[in-house]
């Protein structure tokens, strides 16, 4: 647990210290976001463009992470054993990207089709049965949808749409 702490520690150090526009905090054994990061990173938030919580044991994202990140990019959160996203996972204006795939999500995180600017969205190898399709078709950005490897019923994909499905 000590080391794992400390190898937290030391990457969001040498974030902050070389002024990356990145954190990489995958494969961390996380269980959430910790508290602490939110207090050690305040001063460089609105340079974080990226941030990768791939591979750890996350099983909830607070409003806090998103309202903090405002000028996040993409976020890879796969590999994790997230069931949903905050709300305020919709008013982020700046992201491109996120990856939620191998979680355990079992509805589509609707929020999500309010953030005008995602151009890449994947839930890859979820639990996912239905998809807001015309939501999703409105969504002007979007180019991508990765929804393999979930068990969508037929009509789930049958929606006229302007990005490419991955089914």
């Amino acid at each position: 647990m000590a080391e794992a702490v400390a190898n937290v520690a030391r990457r969001i150090n040498a974030t902050m210290e070389e002024g990356r526009d990145s954190l990489d905090l995958s494969d961390c054994g996380l269980v959430s976001f910790p508290d602490g990061v939110f207090k050690m990173i305040r001063s460089c938030t609105d340079n974080i463009h990226k941030i990768s919580l791939a591979n750890n044991q996350i099983k909830a994202l607070s409003n806090k992470f998103f309202v903090t990140f405002t000028q996040l990019r993409e976020v890879d959160l796969q590999g994790n054993v997230l069931s949903t996203l905050p709300e305020a996972v919709g008013n982020m204006e700046h992201l491109v990207s996120i990856n939620l795939s191998k979680n355990k999500l079992t509805v589509f995180p609707e929020r999500l089709t309010d953030v005008s600017s995602l151009q890449h969205i994947s839930v890859e190898g979820n639990q996912i049965t239905e998809l807001p399709m015309e939501k999703l078709s409105l969504m002007p950005s979007l180019r991508s949808l990765d929804v393999r490897c979930n068990p969508l019923t037929a009509d789930a994909v049958s929606f006229s749409h302007h990005f490419t499905l991955l089914t």
